[in-house]
């Protein structure tokens, strides 16, 4: 039996692994969320090889409560404060996630855990010099609270295993979507505006770039990751490599659903909203070994879906 701990298991990434983790019966999962972003509505039916209990990863005490009670063999860290808007109204909120890295780090240490399961952001990148963003050779010079935070994690991450040996893994997400995310995000956000013909409101003049990866391509590239021992101290970029613009994408979204949504220009944000953003995913496309899905078919895929319907409240 495997033993996994995953914080942050009732967001949209959080779930969707939660769910692929239980197929596997010789899993035993336990998902901690303190549902201030996610939803119990998200987690999986009950099973026997899987408990979610509710707490805070920033929360040392709670968090030692539940590490020592149990013998964890893989902890994925997915707990963190995110969403553009939520991120820079709190930035103070956002830099307390510190705490929350280094307390699992020591715990994870201090309970024999195996490998430690980092989720980073394309975000630590800030604005590219050159595209596609490589782990290896693009800087990462962003100064936002949020990438800022990341960035301290994947130095953690590091030096845990530096000084104390303990193996990890950190993927650096790109825009993901799928069923369980929120309107925090764009495509969710563009697309429950489309279904119910309102407006779509684009920040700027809509040139800003962008790359997108179904949620099942992240989970399934993580899970390989797990099962067969790759990228054991080394950084993966997790994210789909054909670039569209804003515009390009609320336009392909109205198309899809058909709506009679009209497209509203924003001032642009102060921080926050790089101009582009593209991965180097040959690591993925490696471990996932097949192609991504084509965003047309996964917003067809959202739209399809009951968990993104009832989420919605369509």
């Amino acid at each position: 039996m495997r033993k996994i701990l995953l914080t942050g298991g009732a967001g949209n990434i959080g779930s969707a692994l939660a769910n692929r983790l239980l197929l596997d019966e010789e899993n035993e999962v336990v998902v901690v969320d303190n549902l201030s972003t996610g939803s119990l509505s998200k987690l999986p039916a009950k099973k026997s090889n899987f408990q979610f209990i509710k707490a805070d990863s920033n929360n040392r005490r709670e968090m030692a409560d539940i590490m020592l009670a149990n013998n964890f063999d893989y902890v994925f860290h997915y707990a963190a404060l995110v969403g553009v808007k939520r991120t820079q109204e709190n930035p103070i909120k956002v830099l307390e996630d510190i705490d929350g890295i280094k307390n699992m780090l020591t715990l994870s240490k201090n309970s024999g855990v195996k490998r430690f399961f980092f989720s980073s952001s394309s975000e630590v990148y800030g604005e590219p010099v050159s595209i596609p963003q490589n782990e290896e050779t693009t800087p990462l010079n962003s100064r936002v609270p949020y990438a800022v935070v990341k960035n301290v994690g994947e130095a953690y991450c590091r030096s845990f295993q530096q000084e104390y040996g303990l193996d990890y893994t950190v993927f650096r997400f790109f825009n993901t979507y799928g069923p369980h995310q929120t309107t925090d995000f764009v495509v969710s956000k563009f697309l429950v505006n489309a279904l119910q013909g309102k407006d779509i409101s684009i920040y700027g003049d809509g040139s800003q770039t962008r790359t997108f990866c179904y949620v099942d391509d992240n989970i399934e590239s993580t899970i390989n990751a797990l099962y067969s021992d790759r990228f054991v101290n080394d950084v993966v970029n997790i994210g789909g490599a054909k670039i569209y613009t804003i515009l390009e994408l609320a336009n392909t979204i109205i198309r899809i659903t058909n709506s009679s949504s009209k497209i509203v220009y924003l001032p642009p944000l102060k921080d926050g909203d790089m101009t582009r953003r593209q991965p180097d995913n040959s690591k993925m496309r490696d471990v996932l070994g097949r192609d991504l899905m084509p965003l047309e078919e996964g917003i067809q895929k959202m739209i399809d879906s009951t968990e993104f319907r009832k989420l919605m409240d369509l």
